[in-house]
Formats: structure tokens, sequence, C-alpha cells
């Protein structure tokens, strides 16, 4: 053995035993890594390291957290060790980094019981330079009051220049918090975690209570991070293909030199089991979009299981979870979602093991109260029959071959999906090595079920039937949800005015003037690594395509290491298909793959999918174009993968899709539309900035007009009115409508992505596919008459062309939209119209955008402003989008979007500034691609690496002249078209502007 700096490591070949045991060496053959596992002599820190042939290099270290209250300590020391360092002690390193480095991923997470720092770098000097702002931010952060205040929460006056305007709570966390507190999915999981192990660390919320967080003192939180950040308490996890040595020494001499061993007391004891289930009832606030407003009810069981420190045992109750709930033949779906009792599921259903007891919650969101009881009854009466019927060999089968399929997959971010897999067993000394050997654990599995034919149903009976630890939690809407909140939060600020002297009150204001006073001083960064522009790559790799036909259909092929898989996609335009079909669209993607095709009713068609390919799935598209605003393409694209073995079979469900889908179910559908409501209903407080940028856009472009059709608040009411029907034949007659205009080979175009080895196999299917589909065929004029063709392959001189439609009519207008909806939080964003991808200046105003966000709309809308994100972004359809996220300000963030314009307009930037734009630019260009996406972007929207490569020079070459002009020239006030959008509560200000769309 080799000592290497206070690390043992084990040199022999692999699965060496030494006689410490804890230093191990293993072959992870399923996954093609090695793993290394290590601990330190001096302080007990634990090490995992798993080597694999992949670039995208990972560091993450976790610490053991279990606050005993919810003031949201873990989680408000997670933003604020970020804030500065000893080494780098100027504010916010964390997201000066974002803009110093080529970073794939940068971020840290809490979780109930832990929190983790993770990052990953394709560049070798980038991950040297993040590791030490990274150890330095955890083990020696700074922990200012000023961040503590900025970070998780303070009193402050409304204007803080203005002693005389009322006080109120601030801080980034307390307003994220509020956030998810107004999201009622996410209240309803935070009440069942906390119901379900009542007696420890689980019974708190550790991101922290709105109305707790205001009782966490600087003091406290200086102290948890004395006693929890510590390398005793500490769990690091290195990925990729850099040298395990270097990471080790530099690991050693910036941080663990510098402990000693401690014992840390944060193990989380076992919950005490209950001798008899417990009932409990919760509420959340009304959904003004919900599906049907008399079902807002949600009701769930949830079981205690066993420890997830038993890998194998956890491994088959996640399987024994998948078989019970999964598809429409799975026991759950048929008897819960079948008969329509609720929308869908809940979205704590499933198995659960991030807590150190898993957990399997079963029940239904969007039903009515009086149905409380037959719910009840049909989960009794479901496990009941599992126990006696067992499972079919057919479902276990295809659940097997997704597990073979998700291990063959190549995806980008491996290193932080394996981070993420173990970081809970591990968090409660598991042993993440054995959680990796998953064929040993599927074998294991086969050979249980072999021996013991009654293998999963003892499971049932033993974890479901007789557990007394069960939790049935009901939620309910209550009109005064939100009141009631913002009065609870009234009260909690009266209270702690109430307590304060004058010198206190003196003390506020002039701790607000000094925090904004730091907030509004350019900081001196110089202190941090950075990379330089001359690190980037100048030139792209080369992706190389060929292109074909099959059938008279264009084929591209991508040979890739996809590592055994074959994956497909096709392009259907939709420029035949009717006006008045178009808001059908999403919907007749998101089914038509559901109803059953050929021979084979929905739950076999299900069935067949889930055993012979990674999925099938069809998206409506809108691609600009990269020349003109006014030109699009609009359609389809379907995508599927296989294993290589399976591809026939893989094609056969495609052709059995195109020449017989069924239309024929009216409750299938009526089943599908209801899930499909619920999930856009419950999307909106997630993802709000989305639903307010595309709304901006609307009246900017026409390709942005459809945006809206197709996935904006437009599609959102649409859909709740389709669930608001009683009969849906009429919506059932309109999909073999769609179904013609869309399916049909003569507005296609396919992709391939395959191993060498296997593309003609693969061409061959495709060729014999689109012999299965001819009669599909058909001329049909479009419905829009200007249709302009691009060429597939501008050199080749072949007539394969892209049919993009045209408006030479479209007149962008300005308007402004309020939707007025149940939050406590706002989405605000402003669009304007600018230039296509080609365009001389497209580089620039992606530089500005990105320096923009960084240098000024951070610092005023985060900071100052305390929403959770805000910034600028620049899209390829030409607009240019500024966005707040969970924002406590409405109209002020408009006024902030202009302020950042005029800020760029008078150059108040350095080199510098552009120079670590152009480096947060390049990590999103450069952001590596998986093998089964290489060449996509050529196949839909056209862009060749020669115009990626054009596209890069211009980047490079931006200049300062060149970003004070673009500011001025396109977003100037009054220099192009913009569109204003707000998704938030009630606001009397805009409801008494006439300029103001409300909603």
């Amino acid at each position: 053995r080799i000592k290497l700096k206070g690390f043992l490591l084990a040199t022999k070949s692999m699965n060496y035993q030494s006689v410490h045991r804890r230093h191990v060496v293993t072959a992870v053959p399923d996954l093609f890594l090695t793993s290394v596992k290590l601990s330190h002599d001096a302080t007990g820190a634990q090490y995992l390291h798993a080597a694999r042939d992949d670039s995208n290099n990972l560091f993450s270290v976790q610490f053991r957290t279990t606050p005993m209250d919810s003031t949201g300590v873990p989680h408000i020391l997670e933003h604020t060790v970020l804030c500065g360092s000893q080494r780098f002690p100027c504010r916010d390193p964390f997201f000066k980094m974002l803009n110093r480095s080529l970073s794939t991923f940068m971020n840290a997470f809490t979780a109930s019981d832990y929190t983790m720092y993770p990052f990953s770098t394709q560049n070798a000097k980038d991950f040297q330079n993040l590791l030490s702002v990274y150890l330095d931010a955890v083990f020696f952060p700074c922990l200012r009051e000023l961040d503590f205040c900025q970070e998780g929460w303070r009193l402050e006056h409304e204007t803080p220049t203005d002693p005389s305007s009322r006080l109120m709570f601030k801080g980034v966390v307390f307003n994220e918090m509020k956030g998810v507190f107004s999201d009622n999915e996410s209240l309803y999981a935070q009440h069942l975690q906390n119901k379900l192990l009542p007696d420890h660390t689980y019974a708190v919320v550790s991101g922290g209570a709105p109305l707790d967080i205001p009782d966490l003192t600087w003091e406290q939180l200086k102290h948890f991070h004395a006693t929890h950040y510590h390398p005793s308490n500490a769990r690091f996890f290195t990925y990729g293909d850099l040298p395990l040595e270097q990471h080790l020494q530099q690991i050693e001499k910036e941080a663990l030199s510098k402990f000693e061993r401690t014992e840390p007391n944060t193990a989380v004891p076992p919950q005490a089991h209950w001798d008899k289930p417990r009932v409990d009832h919760v509420t959340c606030r009304p959904d003004a979009l919900a599906p049907d407003p008399m079902k807002q009810n949600t009701l769930c069981m949830s079981y205690l299981l066993g420890d997830i420190t038993d890998t194998f045992e956890a491994f088959t109750l996640s399987l024994l979870s998948s078989l019970m709930i999964s598809g429409p033949n799975s026991p759950f779906y048929k008897a819960l979602i079948e008969p329509e009792i609720g929308s869908d599921f809940s979205s704590s259903v499933g198995f659960d093991g991030s807590t150190r007891q898993a957990s399997f919650t079963i029940g239904l969101q969007g039903m009515a109260e009086d149905n409380t009881e037959t719910v009840k009854h049909i989960i009794a009466q479901t496990i009941d029959d599992i126990v006696a019927t067992g499972f079919e060999e057919e479902q276990i089968e295809a659940l097997l071959h997704k597990i073979e399929i998700q291990m063959k997959h190549q995806s980008t971010s491996f290193g932080l999906a394996l981070a993420s897999y173990i970081a809970s067993c591990w968090n409660h000394d598991g042993d993440p090595v054995q959680l990796l050997k998953i064929s040993e654990n599927v074998s294991r599995f086969q050979q249980c079920l072999k021996e013991n034919p009654r293998y999963l149903q003892d499971k049932v009976q033993h974890y479901f039937k007789d557990n007394t630890h069960r939790l049935t939690l009901t939620m309910s809407p209550d009109e005064r949800f939100l009141e009631k909140q913002a009065e609870a939060e009234e009260q909690k600020l009266q209270e702690k005015i109430q307590n304060l002297s004058d010198a206190d009150h003196k003390d506020i204001y002039e701790k607000g003037l000094q925090l904004l006073a730091v907030q509004s001083t350019t900081q001196d960064a110089s202190c941090l690594p950075a990379l330089k522009v001359s690190d980037i790559e100048p030139i792209i790799p080369y992706t190389p395509v060929q292109l074909g036909t099959a059938g008279g259909v264009p084929v591209q092929c991508c040979e890739q290491p996809t590592n055994g898989m074959v994956y497909f996609r096709a392009m259907c335009n939709l420029n035949s298909l009717p006006e008045d079909l178009k808001i059908y669209v999403p919907l007749f993607c998101s089914v038509i793959t559901k109803l059953g095709c050929g021979e084979l009713d929905y739950r076999q068609q299900a069935q067949r999918i889930e055993l012979k390919t990674g999925g099938m799935s069809v998206s409506p598209q809108i691609i600009p174009d990269t020349d003109q605003l006014d030109l699009y393409e609009q359609g389809i694209m379907l995508s599927s993968s296989c294993l290589e073995r399976n591809l026939p079979d893989m094609f056969q469900l495609w052709s059995d899709i195109f020449n017989s889908p069924h239309f024929d179910d009216e409750q299938r559908l009526r089943v599908l539309v209801m899930m499909s409501a619920q999930e856009l209903s419950n999307g909106i407080s997630y993802s709000g900035h989305m639903y307010a940028m595309t709304r901006a856009a609307r009246t900017l472009a026409p390709s942005a007009d459809l945006q809206e059709t197709f996935s904006g608040m437009d599609q959102v009411k649409f859909m709740k009115r389709i669930a608001e029907l009683t009969d849906l034949t009429s919506v059932l007659r309109k999909l073999p409508r769609i179904k013609r205009h869309l399916l049909n080979p003569e507005n296609m175009r396919c992709a391939v992505n395959a191993t060498p080895q296997k593309m003609s196999d693969a061409a061959g299917e495709v060729e014999r596919f689109m012999g299965n589909i001819a009669a599909n065929r058909k001329e049909r004029k479009p419905v829009r008459p200007t249709v302009v063709e691009r060429a597939l392959d501008p050199q080749a001189g072949s007539s394969a062309s892209r049919k993009l439609i045209s408006e030479p009519h479209f007149k962008p207008c300005q308007m402004k939209t309020s939707f007025q909806l149940p939050f406590n939080v706002n989405f605000v964003s402003e669009c304007v119209r600018t230039v296509p991808f080609s365009h001389a200046d497209y580089a620039s105003l992606c530089i500005l955008a990105r320096m923009m966000t960084a240098k000024f709309l951070h610092g005023e809308i985060r900071e100052k402003g305390g929403a959770y994100g805000g910034g600028a972004r620049m899209g390829g359809g030409g607009l240019f989008s500024f966005y707040s996220y969970r924002d406590p300000n409405s109209t002020q963030t408009l006024s902030a979007f202009r302020g950042g314009v005029e800020w760029a307009r008078a150059g108040k930037f350095t080199q510098q500034d552009i120079d670590e734009a152009k480096l947060s630019v390049f990590s999103a260009v450069d952001a590596p691609v998986a093998p089964s996406d290489k060449g996509l972007g050529r196949f839909l929207n056209g862009i060749t690496d020669e115009m990626k490569q054009r596209h890069r020079e211009r980047l490079f070459a931006v200049t300062n002249k060149n970003l004070t002009d673009v500011a001025g020239r396109y977003l100037g006030v009054g220099q192009q078209t913009c569109g204003v959008a707000i998704l938030g509560p009630e606001n009397e200000s805009i409801r008494k502007d006439p300029s103001w769309v409300v909603k």
C-alpha cells in the first residue's frame, strides 16, 4: 500500500481487500467504471472516486446536516458559505465563478439530512480552480452578518433609504421558501415526510418554514457550521478521467491538513415503529387552473419501509414500487386512475429512498372530498389483490429491460447522476459501491423469484398489508389559505417589531443602508481564480453525418459510440393542418402513443413499448429560421430508442401508430386529458418565468405566437376547458383528422444515431418502415400560402428540403399582459424583437445578455430585490428576454430591466466583464453532447458545423463598442417592439393602469 498524503490507497488489482477493509478498489463493469473507496487517517473523512473514461469530471462534497428546528439553518448556511471565504473574501464567489469558469454544472443542494456541493467541468485547470473555491467555501467561509441578512432573512424598510416606509421581512431564502410553500405539491410532500417520520430531523423543514426562518440568529448559523461542516462529517466524491492522486493532494493541502478528527453527533436514529396507523389533514391554496374546481383534494397513504443502507432490500422495494404503480398495466393504475376518481396520482406517489428509512406512498390528486372513503377502500383492496395474484411475468421482464436501457444510455451528466444516486445511502453509512453493482442486484432479484415464486407477494404482505406504520394524509383547498399565510406573516412581523427599542429601529435602518451600499459597490473579484478566453478551444470538433434517403424520405445517419443503443427521430411538418386544429397538436402528441395501435389495445401497447424500447414520444416543434425572423418550421418530432436487438420491434410499433392508431376509446382519452391538464396546472408555480417569457414574446414574431398556442398560458387554459367537457367524443373525432395531416411521409425527415457496426441494419429497418407506411403518403396543400424551402444539404444539391412557413405581412406589436393567480410571488418578463442567429449582431446580444445578468440584473433582482433569480437571455428565434423567478416585486423589476439597458448603453463595464461573459456563454455553447444527441441540431434547425464555427468566431470577436452599440440600437426605449408579461398575485396598480391587459 502506498501512503498518499494522509490517504490510504489500496493499489492491487480489482477487489483487493487490504487489512483496512475500507480501502477498496472495485471494478463496476455495468457502468464502465472502477471505484476507489478511501478513508482519511487523520480526520476520518470518507472518499469515493469513480474512474471512468469521461471528460466531464465531477467533484462533490456532502455533509450530514440534521437540523432539529424549521428555521432553515442548513439551507441558509448553504447559501451563506457561498458568499465569501478566507482565501476568496470577495462577496459571492459562487455566482462570480459561474463567469470565470467553463463549468458544465455548479450548484449546491439542501436535502432533508445532507447538504451537497457539486460542480463539473471538462477542463483540468478549471477543475482545480473550482475545487479551491468550493473547499474554501465549505470549510473556511466568512459567514458575515450582512451576507446572512441578505441570503437568510432581515427586517428592513420597504424602501431601505426611507426610514418612514414600513418594516418588512426580506431575504433570498425567506422568499424562496414562500414560493415553495405556495406550491401545493411541495407543500404536501413536506407535510407527508414531517408526519410519517415525526421523531427526529425529518419532522422539521430543512429548507426552512417561512414563519420559522425569522427565529434563526447569526450566532446559531455559525454554530451549526462549526458542528456540521467538518471533515469527520464529510463525504467526498470525484468522478471522471482526471487522476485521483492530484485530487487527493489538493484536498489534503487546502483543507484536510488543517483539521483534527472530531466525533460528529449527526447520525439519524431509526424512527420508532407505530403500533397503529395515523390519519392527518392539511390545507393548501385553491388552484385557479384545476381541471375540475370541485375536485381539488389529495389523499395518500404512506408506508414506512426498511433501512436504505440494506441496499438489496431497497433495490427490491423500488422495483416492487414500479410494478405497483408504473403504467396502465400496473394494479394501482387500473384501480385508481382508470375509474377517473382523481386527475392523476399525487406527485408524492412511489418509492422514496431519500430518508434513512424508505417509504412508499400511494394516492390521488384532483379528487372530490366525498370520494375519500372509496379511495381508502380501493387501496386496501388492491393490496389484497396483489398479495393474492402477484404480477405477470411480462411486467417484471419489461421492468428489468428498462433497467438494462438505463445502464446503457450514455448521458452527459453521468457523474452528477451518480453523486445524487449514492448520496442518501452513503449519508447513513451504507456502502455506495454496492449500489452501483446493478447487474448483481438484478441477478439476485431474479434468483429470489426463482426460489420463491411468491417472493414479491410476501414483500407486499409484510410491508403493506401487515404494516401498522401507515399515514393517511388528506389535503383540501382553503379559499383563505394565502390570506391566512399573509396574516400569520404579518402577526410574526408585528411580534418582532413590538420588541424593538429605538436603538434597534436605528440599527435596522443603518444596516439596511449598509447592505444597500455593499450591494451597490462594484466588487473586486481579482482574488478568484479564472480561466482566460485563450483557454477556450478556438475550433469546434466536427460531427460527421451521412445524408441519404429511405423510401423517398430524407434520412440523416450519425455514427456514434451509443453503447448498443439505437436512437431514432423523425420530424413531420404540419403545414397542411387546418388552423382550427392547431391548438390540439400538443394533446395529439401526448396521446398518440398511448391509445393503442394495430392489434394492441393501449395496455398491450404500453407493455410492448416498455419491453422493446427505451420509450416512444411525440412532441410539438417550432423551429425559427436562422436568417429571417418571420420564417419558421412547424411540426412534430417523433423520438424513440431501443437496444440493437429490438430494432424491428420498435419500427413495428411506429408502423402501427402510422397505419392503425386507435381513436375509439373515449374513457381512455379522458384519463389522459385529466392527467395532462393537471400536470400543466401544477407546473405553473415551477415554470412561471417560462410562461411569462412565452406570453411576453407572443406578439413579436409569428413563431412566438405559435409557441404561446402550443406551450403558453393559452394551452394551459385550453386543456382546462377540454378537461371540463363532460363528453370528449368531439375531441376524439378531431384526432384522426390531425393524424392524416401530421403522420404523412410526404412531409417527413428522419435521423438515426447508432454504432458504426449497426448503422446499416438500422438504415435497412428505416427503409422497411417507410415501405410499411407508404399508404399514408399524400400531397396536401399548405394552409398558409407562403412556403419557403431550405435545402437539407446545401453542398450536395439534392432536392431534399425543409419547408418553412413565411408570414410576410406579420406586424409585431406591443402588449402588456398580467395573469392574476393565487400565488404570493411574481414571475416577470419583458421580451424585445432583435435579430436572427445568422445576423452579425446576434453574438453581441448573446454576450450582452450574460454580462447584463451577471454584472447588473443579479444584483438588482436577487440581492436587492430578494427574488430567487433573474436575468436576461438571447433566444434563437431572435427575441431578447428579461425574466425574474419567484419575485416579491412586479413593476419594480420592470424598472430593473430598463436599468440594465441603461447600464449597458453607458458602457459601465470592463474588459474583464466582457471576458467573463464570454467564458459563461462558451460553457453553454460547449456543454457536452451525448452520443444520442450528436447531429441533432443540424437535423432539426439546419445549423451546420460551419455555421456554428462562424458563430463561435463572432463570439470571440465581440468588443466593448459592439455591446454598447447593440444595447442602444435594439434594447433602447422605442428602438424595437417589446412585450411584457407578469404572472402573480392581484396587483392594484396594474389593474388601474389601462395600458395593461389583465387576465
